[in-house]
């Protein structure tokens, strides 16, 4: 194996290197945007929220009779 062939090789696999790195980064973006999409659409995790329901929604109830 000539010299340009190994330096060639060793360039290649740098540059796959880099290309995983940023594969990887960008599917972890990804996954933590879809988390909190579903984390938004379920009501999240600690506590429920009220922000998008409708005016009277979620109030007190008076059971009073």
């Amino acid at each position: 194996m000539d010299l340009m062939s190994m330096v060639s090789s060793i360039l290649s696999a740098q540059a796959a290197n880099t290309q995983m790195q940023v594969a990887a980064t960008v599917m972890k973006s990804n996954f933590n945007a879809e988390k909190f999409a579903v984390q938004t659409l379920l009501g999240g995790q600690a506590s429920p929220s009220t922000a998008n329901l409708g005016a009277g929604v979620g109030g007190n109830l008076n059971i009073a009779a």
